[in-house]
Formats: C-alpha cells, sequence, structure tokens
C-alpha cells in the first residue's frame, strides 16, 4: 500500500513538473507576440508609436554621440524629413549591428512620417 502511494506521489511530481515547463517555454516563446500586442494597442496614435521606436532605438546612440539631434516629443516632426532620408533612402539609419528595426517598427516610422506630410 504504501508503495502504491509513493508511486502515485512520484507521478504527480512529474506531471506537475513537465506541466511547468512546457508553461514556462509557452510564456517565452510567446513575449515578442505579447511586445507587439502592447505596441500595437496600447500605444494607437502613429506619432506615439514612432516616438517610442525613436526613443528606444535610435536616442541610445543619438545621446551619446550626436546630442544635437536627440528626439523628444516636441522636436520630432522637425526631423522627419532628415529621418526618412537616413532611414529609408540612404538606408544610414540605424547604425552598426546592435540595433536593428523591425519590419513593423520600419512601417510605423513611415507611417507617422507620412502623415507629418499632409
Amino acid at each position: 500500500m504504501m508503495v502504491i502511494i509513493v508511486k502515485l506521489l512520484i507521478g504527480i511530481f512529474i506531471a506537475l513538473s513537465a506541466d511547468s515547463l512546457d508553461t514556462y517555454t509557452s510564456i517565452e516563446s510567446n513575449n515578442e507576440k505579447a511586445k507587439l500586442y502592447v505596441s500595437n494597442y496600447i500605444i494607437g496614435n502613429p506619432r506615439d508609436k514612432a516616438f517610442q521606436i525613436l526613443d528606444n532605438k535610435c536616442n541610445v546612440c543619438h545621446s551619446k554621440r550626436n546630442k544635437r539631434r536627440v528626439f523628444t516629443i516636441e522636436n520630432m516632426d522637425d526631423f522627419a524629413p532628415d529621418i526618412y532620408k537616413q532611414v529609408f533612402v540612404k538606408k544610414r539609419m540605424p547604425k552598426g549591428r546592435k540595433i536593428k528595426l523591425t519590419s513593423e517598427e520600419y512601417q510605423d516610422v513611415l507611417t507617422w512620417i507620412s502623415n507629418t506630410k499632409k
């Protein structure tokens, strides 16, 4: 009788451990999807999305190497033509290999730039 109880407890422990590992893997694999969901639905305004990208991806380097061109919510529209030229025409930005823009981020920036031309 005691052997059956021990085997049952071991079986329950293994089942719970396997389930928690699957849950962890599932949570980790859905992390990118969650970030995309948050950026698409909480920040709906193209200008706010673009500023978030400029602040997170561009200002990291600009604050160290090009302090005259640190983007703020107040000055970003003035820089829109230059950003378009450097990112989409000349493809010079973002510089280096560490910081890259996703296709969604490129689209968000392009949408904002298009809205500034109206």
